[in-house]
């Protein structure tokens, strides 16, 4: 049986959210595609008019229709079937990635920040080797070494966002380190630990959020970019990046359909990620809830 004292923070909380989303309708709008395309990822597969690797060449490079909404692929697949079905697993092999990213760079940036010292020396040298090399490239290197499989796309997007994190996270707490509200809870008997985890950690989730709706867009694009070389998701898996190396085949021939679509999936994805960084920024603030 939940306290008051919970129920009002849940209640305090949902307040907050509602007073974001009325006060900046682009975040409202952010959070209402983000809606869409989770929806779409969680319920679309089972939706779908056709099963997303069914062949019919019969039917092979129908341009959009009513049986057809986004036409059919060379191999006379349904497209938009493709399409909603590839929400899924990009959707999964962005959240996968920066939630490692996430937690590592926060706690690497963390420890750094607030002890400082060798530890932060060590990890300013490691982070500058990794962000020396074009991320891309080294996410390339990453996969053609370990394999093209999902979970090697997963690693090789979040070791290159580790950066991201622990530099911003680094910076946060070694500002608040020193400050009023931290030493006080130190002289209140709290250990480091908690300080850093309950004190100065929440004060930096605020630039975090940003960073973490603005990696999830790098993350669907590098995941498709990789696709799109050869080094990502391996054929017929419906995948975006997949679909527009496919298509862009057939652009010069008239068949526009099977890369656009795809496309402008991609396309609608990391738009809404970016316009989600302030909306996440003024829920998690700690100053906004006043």
């Amino acid at each position: 049986m939940s306290s008051p004292v919970s129920s009002a923070a849940a209640s305090g909380q949902i307040a907050h959210i509602a007073y974001v989303l009325r006060e900046n309708p682009v975040t409202a709008l952010s959070f209402a595609l983000f809606g869409f395309i989770v929806l779409s990822a969680l319920i679309g597969p089972y939706l779908v008019p056709y099963d997303p690797l069914a062949t019919n060449a019969a039917r092979a490079l129908e341009a959009p229709s009513a049986a057809h909404w986004f036409g059919t692929d060379q191999l006379g697949r349904d497209v938009f079937s493709r399409v909603i079905v590839a929400t899924r697993l990009d959707l999964t092999i962005s959240v996968a990635a920066v939630a490692i990213s996430f937690v590592i760079g926060a706690f690497l940036g963390a420890v750094a920040g607030y002890w400082g010292g060798w530890i932060d020396a060590v990890l300013n040298r490691i982070l500058d080797t990794i962000m020396a090399f074009p991320l891309f490239i080294l996410a390339m290197g990453i996969v053609a070494a370990l394999g093209n499989s999902v979970e090697n796309i997963i690693y090789a997007t979040a070791i290159i966002n580790i950066p991201f994190y622990a530099r911003v996270v680094r910076a946060e707490v070694n500002i608040r380190r020193e400050a009023g509200f931290a030493l006080a809870a130190r002289l209140a008997g709290n250990s480091h630990a908690r300080v850093l985890a309950f004190h100065i950690f929440p004060n930096a989730l605020p630039p975090m959020m940003v960073q973490v709706s603005l990696n999830m867009g790098w993350a669907i694009l590098n995941a498709a970019g990789l696709s799109f070389i050869g080094l990502g998701v391996r054929p017929p898996t419906p995948e975006w990046g997949i679909m527009v190396a496919e298509g862009a085949n057939f652009i010069v021939s008239g068949h526009w359909w099977i890369a656009l679509f795809p496309g402008l999936w991609l396309m609608l994805a990391v738009f809404t990620f970016n316009l989600m960084g302030d909306g996440l920024r003024d829920i998690v603030d700690p100053r906004r809830r006043t």
